[in-house]
């Protein structure tokens, strides 16, 4: 029988895009049907291993030299959804990379990132099939790499990975998707709302998993969330968050009235 955590680890080595979204769904489907075993105990060498599994295409570049492209042609508007569909492809190898990194967590957990994986290799394939009606695919054009570097910087501990990269750099996609979904309702693009409707509702889940696998870390030790946070933040060089925030998907999403209010003031 298959493992887990192990099948998470080999697709996440899986350099082509197609072969990878499919053994995610198939490996989401075998875990649901209990064919697929899961060692919570089991710590992998992975020290000369170069993760993620990517495509050749598309070029990496700093945030600052991806080209910004105007709305009113329609290039610049699949660039926009390119930069998602790159987005949601460094998503389909997080979720992945929290599945096998991280040791001894509760099964739920594992479950948890497993159905994340299996929505962002959903949202990926929305997004890319919208790209390919206009005549392109993804990898055309640059795109840049700051929310895997954060899942770098964060392999050490886990309660930094729920912290950082669901709780901060995720929770930024609930703040931009609904500007980003209006900036298509105004040319008429209604394909493009739809699927960026579809990806909100379920990044909403996604930062609420965070939350919920945060939280009960800080509880097993103890340890203050809003103080945790702040720590975790400044120890592993955070993004600094600048609103406007969009409140009431981040209060679904599972923030605390007390977080919300001290993230409105700049506090935290």
């Amino acid at each position: 029988m298959f493992e887990l955590r192990e099948t998470a680890l080999e697709i996440l080595l899986i350099k082509g895009v197609k072969a990878k979204v499919s053994r995610v769904y198939q490996l989401y489907d075998d875990y649901q049907s209990q064919k697929i075993s899961l060692n919570l105990s089991r710590n992998f060498n992975c020290h000369n291993i170069d993760l993620p599994g990517r495509p050749n295409r598309p070029e990496l570049v700093p945030p600052l030299s991806v080209p910004r492209r105007k709305m009113n042609t329609a290039e610049g508007r699949v660039s926009l959804l390119h930069s998602l569909a790159h987005i949601e492809f460094n998503a389909i190898n997080l979720a992945l990379d929290a599945i096998w990194r991280f040791a001894e967590m509760p099964e739920q957990y594992y479950g948890d990132w497993l159905k994340v994986a299996k929505e962002e290799a959903f949202h990926f394939s929305l997004v890319e099939g919208h790209i390919q009606s206009f005549g392109f695919s993804y990898g055309d054009f640059p795109a840049h790499n700051s929310l895997w570097e954060i899942v770098e910087r964060t392999t050490d501990a886990v309660i930094a990975r729920m912290a950082l990269v669901p709780r901060t750099m995720e929770a930024r996609g609930l703040d931009a998707v609904p500007k980003i979904r209006d900036r298509f309702k105004q040319i008429n693009d209604l394909k493009a709302v739809e699927i960026l409707e579809i990806i909100l509702r379920d990044e909403i889940g996604h930062v609420l998993i965070g939350n919920r696998w945060f939280n009960f870390l800080c509880a097993k030790d103890n340890l203050s969330p809003i103080t945790t946070y702040r720590e975790l933040a400044r120890k592993y060089c955070a993004p600094v968050l600048k609103g406007p925030f969009n409140m009431e998907a981040r209060k679904q999403a599972g923030f605390t009235s007390e977080e919300l209010s001290l993230l409105e003031d700049g506090l935290i």
